[in-house]
């Protein structure tokens, strides 16, 4: 049992710590080759920038370092507290079922984002490296990058490798930007941000605890952009099929409940073998018309009344029985109050048998439920991972180095943790944390010891 689980964290972990690695890569070289602090970037001499990140303060290479610290802390404020207000008025907005807005509000963000931030990088890539290409050709190139990219993200039947390789574009571009801030505002922002994610899922009222409940009710996918390791199946969408569908519902012997989706083509086989075997009881409810529908109601009543002993018995036994439900699902709304009675009475028996599992039993499968359901990562988390490793990638590689390995050690320890709580963890506080320790302590012990030990010749 205690492989399986680690196995599937295993996978798990590969799977969302490959595109934070890659994320965290582009954004380093897009860092070396745009950064003011670049000589030979063209953007060495353009002005600091003013976003929602630093409203209140402006930092100046001037100012003193109570100043900058002053500043830091006052646009970190601000900016938390507009995060908390428009993530109270997203939760607001869905519990109002407000979700076609939610959803065209993203698409245009992701528009926006890819057509105005990642264009600009685009142009002062092509400006940096003097890449000879024409304005239309750059113009129809932006704009199918764009369409694209919305399409992949929000659109059905996109391959899964195109919709996690935009996800990874959008967390490329807005990190990008945000290595613009000045060092103080960044280095403060991140803190805050990390004390925000925890205090904001964990937290009871928390606008993203939340939201996520909210989604978890109503088994609906987070109005929210967020990357999936691999693809996963809404529960929603697998009832709204047409025609004749089967569902196949039994107790395993480990007491575990069992459901097996038949499709149309098996009907007819499945409907014979029930017949001709003793352990298995079918009950066909459909459109028959008026004049039947009494008589096979009744027949059905007494079949289920002689069967359902037999049933009772092979489960009893440590053997398997299934009972199977044939569902005319686009005459639903014909199903009379007697039809709905018997499905009742076939189903309590499963229902019944599903507490004779042990708790060891039942932990198990919560915890492969939740792995099998994937793990996601919001899209806010790849950009603050990169922002801070663009950052260290302003001072020195060493310090690059040091906080990636921190940050990935953070996201493995959330994921871990992930296994163990079975809820909803920030996956913030314990990478930034992490990052920002090591990314001081390279810089202020590491980093001197090292090169001057390599200067003197005693290490090199």
């Amino acid at each position: 049992m205690e492989s399986s689980i680690l196995e599937s964290i295993g996978v798990e972990i590969i799977g969302v710590m490959s595109p934070v690695s890659i994320c965290m890569l582009l954004v380093v070289l897009l860092v070396y080759a745009l950064s003011p602090s670049n000589p030979f970037s063209a953007a060495a001499s353009a002005p600091p920038i003013r976003t929602a990140a630093n409203l209140v303060y402006l930092e100046s290479p001037s100012d003193s370092a109570s100043q900058k610290l002053e500043g830091a802390l006052l646009n970190a404020l601000v900016f938390v507290v507009l995060i908390a207000i428009v993530t109270f008025l997203l939760v607001l907005l869905y519990y109002y079922n407000f979700t076609n807005f939610l959803k065209n509000y993203m698409r245009f963000s992701a528009f926006f984002v890819l057509g105005t931030m990642g264009g600009s990088i685009f142009l002062s890539i092509i400006q940096h490296f003097s890449i000879p290409i024409d304005s239309i050709t750059c113009f129809l190139l932006l704009f199918n990058f764009t369409v694209v990219g919305v399409l992949s993200v929000f659109s059905g039947g996109i391959p899964i490798f195109l919709r996690q390789a935009y996800m990874v574009c959008l967390g490329i571009i807005v990190a990008a930007w945000f290595t613009k801030l000045p060092e103080w505002t960044t280095w403060v922002l991140l803190v805050a941000l990390a004390v925000y994610d925890l205090v904001a899922v964990l937290a009871p009222g928390g606008p993203l605890k939340l939201l996520v409940e909210l989604a978890s009710s109503r088994d609906e996918e987070l109005p929210a952009l967020v990357y999936e390791a691999r693809p996963t199946v809404p529960r929603n969408t697998q009832r709204r099929g047409s025609g004749l569908e089967l569902l196949v519902a039994g107790v395993s012997d480990s007491g575990s409940v069992e459901l097996q989706a038949v499709t149309r083509d098996n009907v007819n086989r499945n409907e014979n073998e029930s017949r001709g075997n003793s352990e298995y009881s079918a009950v066909e409810f459909g459109s028959f018309g008026s004049e039947r529908h009494e008589s096979n109601r009744d027949e059905g009543e007494r079949l289920l009344s002689e069967e359902n002993a037999q049933d009772r018995q092979s489960l009893s036994s440590n053997s398997s029985g299934y009972s199977t439900v044939i569902v005319q699902s686009d005459r639903a709304t014909q199903f009379s109050s007697g039809a709905s009675e018997i499905i009742n009475e076939e189903m309590s028996p499963l229902v019944e048998m599903t507490g004779l599992g042990n708790e060891r039993e039942q932990l198990r499968r919560d915890g492969s439920e939740m792995f099998s359901k994937g793990i996601k990562l919001g899209l806010g988390d790849f950009v603050f991972y990169s922002v801070l490793v663009g950052r260290a990638a302003m001072y020195d590689l060493m310090t690059v180095y040091a906080c990636y390995l921190a940050i990935i050690s953070g996201l493995g320890c959330t994921l871990i943790l992930l296994s163990v709580c079975h809820r909803a963890l920030p996956a913030l506080p314990i990478s930034i944390t992490l990052g920002v320790v090591f990314y001081f302590l390279t810089r202020l012990l590491m980093e001197p010891f090292v090169v001057g030990t390599a200067t003197n010749l005693v290490m090199f």
